[in-house]
């Protein structure tokens, strides 16, 4: 139940972070979208989510968060600037978000699950990652996992 739960979550706001941006466009009007070269995008929308556990299995998400960088930044995510121009720097591959220079963490295992689901740039995205405790998270990608 737990996790018929969690994806029905994830997929609701993954489908209101992808359309929504869609939506927006299909109103504007036709005169408009062939003069305005720089409205075509790929599109880029995730739902970020976080929750303590060893796994996104076995963890309850307990925030989730939506971000759109294109084609400009937006979403729930409290620095959805600063996430999208972290994302852009690293062509959208989380696991080269590295951890920042001179942040000190305590070595308590208290595990924090972060799941990413969406499109970056026209792919789909599909990303867990458990780091040791809520310091570790917030070292690694400053803007895109603080939230």
């Amino acid at each position: 139940m737990r996790n018929t739960a969690r994806w029905a979550t994830t997929l609701g706001l993954t489908a209101t972070a992808v359309c929504g941006p869609l939506t927006g466009a299909a109103l504007a009007s036709p005169a408009a979208a062939p003069s305005a070269p720089s409205a075509l995008y790929a599109p880029s929308a995730l739902v970020l989510t976080v929750g303590h556990g060893e796994s996104a299995a076995l963890a309850d998400p307990e925030r989730a968060v939506t971000l759109t960088c294109a084609p400009k930044p937006s979403g729930t995510h409290p620095a959805a600037d600063r996430a999208c121009a972290e994302l852009r720097r690293v062509a959208g591959d989380f696991d080269a978000l590295k951890a920042r220079e001179g942040v000190l963490c305590t070595k308590e295992y208290n595990p924090v699950v972060v799941t990413v689901d969406g499109v970056w740039q026209g792919q789909r995205v599909s990303y867990e990652r458990t780091f040791a405790n809520e310091c570790v998270k917030n070292a690694h990608g400053a803007g895109v996992f603080t939230f």
